[in-house]
């Protein structure tokens, strides 16, 4: 293992010094943040193979399934669909926050309980007499 490694350093100092790595795309520029940082380093392997397949791990499945529920639910016209998504949503979240309190990750359920307080603050409507105190 170690000569497999020696003779590879010695391939990649001759590559630099015949110029082979002056003109790659991204010379310079700083290299792109870890997608995976967040993740806990027993985890990193396992969801870089999932990635690597195509396949998202089940807590960011969910996630993806409440992003498109918002979406729905935010489109919907009729109150009895809108009712229907919000309560789908409901239950995605609970099963989301129990996949994050699973992982350890309670800290990361409490941050998106709080950011959608936020949201919902952010985006009701003030009832009428409070538009018209303005």
């Amino acid at each position: 293992m170690h000569f497999a490694a020696s003779i590879a350093e010695q391939r990649i100092r001759e590559a630099q010094l015949q110029g082979a790595f002056d003109d790659l795309p991204g010379k310079g520029k700083p290299l792109p943040p870890d997608e995976l940082a967040s993740v806990p380093d027993e985890l990193r392997l396992g969801f870089k193979m999932l990635k690597n397949a195509g396949a998202l791990p089940p807590e960011l499945e969910l996630r993806k399934e409440m992003v498109t529920l918002e979406d729905l639910i935010g489109c919907a016209s009729d109150e009895r669909d809108r009712s229907r998504l919000r309560a789908e949503l409901t239950a995605k979240r609970l099963r989301y926050r129990l996949f994050l309190e699973e992982r350890g990750w309670a800290s990361l359920a409490a941050a998106e309980s709080y950011r959608d307080q936020m949201e919902k603050k952010l985006t009701e409507t003030p009832p009428d007499d409070a538009a018209g105190s303005r």
